[in-house]
C-alpha cells in the first residue's frame, strides 16, 4: 500500500527549501506520495510573530540556516529579492505584497497538476541556491517550472485568472496544517503525528518504516 504524507511548505523558509532535495528522493526511491499544501509566510499570516521574538532568535536563526546549509552540502544565499516584502523604515510587513501571494499560488497549481514536490524544489533552489539574483523576472521561473515538468505559461494562465480560488486553497491548507498539530514550516504530517523541521525527516522516515514503507 502506497504511505501518503502532507507537506506545508512556505516559499519564504530556508529550512523548507533544505529539506526539499530529501523528501524528492524519498519519493523516488519508495513507495510514498507527497500531498503537497503550500502555504503563506509567518510575516504574512501573522506579521506579529516576529515582534516578540527575543534578539537570540534571528540571531541564533542565521547562525544555523547556513550552518544546516553547509552540513547538507547544499547552497544558500538570502534571496534578492527577499519572497516577503518588508518596509525598512519602519520593519513592517504590507499587507500588499509583490511576489509572494502570485509565487504561493504556483505552487498550489503545480500541486494540482501533480508536480507540487518538483516545482518546490526548483523553484526553492532557484531562490535560496545563490545562483541568480532577479529570480522574478526574465525566464527563470519558467524555467524552473520547465525542469519540473510544467508548462509555466498554463500555470501562470490558471493562477491569474482566478486568483480568489488559489488564495482560497491556500486559507484551507493553512487550517489544515493547525489541525495537523503545528503552525511552522517545513511541517511534514503523517499518521496522526505533526514532524516540525527539516531536522524532523529521519523521525518522519522511521515512521514510514514502521508503517510499511517500501522501496519502489
Amino acid at each position: 500500500m502506497t504511505l501518503a504524507y502532507d507537506l506545508f511548505w512556505s516559499f519564504r523558509s530556508p529550512y523548507s527549501y533544505l529539506v526539499t532535495p530529501r523528501l524528492r528522493a524519498l519519493e523516488r526511491e519508495f513507495d510514498v506520495t507527497c500531498n503537497v499544501r503550500v502555504i503563506y509566510p509567518l510575516a504574512v499570516r501573522t506579521p506579529e510573530f516576529f515582534d516578540s521574538r527575543d534578539p537570540l532568535w534571528v540571531t541564533y536563526f542565521m547562525t544555523d540556516v547556513f550552518r544546516e546549509a553547509a552540513f547538507l552540502g547544499l547552497p544558500l544565499r538570502w534571496p534578492n529579492p527577499d519572497p516577503v516584502y518588508r518596509d525598512m523604515a519602519t520593519g513592517r510587513y504590507p499587507k500588499a505584497q509583490p511576489h509572494i501571494h502570485r509565487l504561493t499560488h504556483l505552487g498550489v497549481a503545480a500541486s494540482e497538476q501533480g508536480a507540487g514536490l518538483a516545482f518546490l524544489d526548483e523553484v526553492g533552489r532557484l531562490i535560496w541556491g545563490g545562483e541568480v539574483d532577479n529570480w522574478h523576472q526574465g525566464d527563470h521561473l519558467a524555467q524552473a517550472a520547465d525542469r519540473a515538468g510544467l508548462d509555466f505559461a498554463a500555470l501562470s494562465a490558471a493562477v491569474d485568472g482566478d486568483p480568489d480560488r488559489y488564495a482560497g486553497m491556500v486559507e484551507a491548507n493553512q487550517v489544515a496544517q493547525r489541525m495537523s498539530g503545528h503552525y511552522g514550516v517545513p511541517l511534514m504530517a503523517f499518521g496522526g503525528e505533526p514532524f516540525f523541521g527539516q531536522d524532523r525527516f529521519d523521525q518522519l522516515k522511521w515512521r514510514m518504516e514502521q508503517a510499511g514503507l517500501r522501496p519502489r
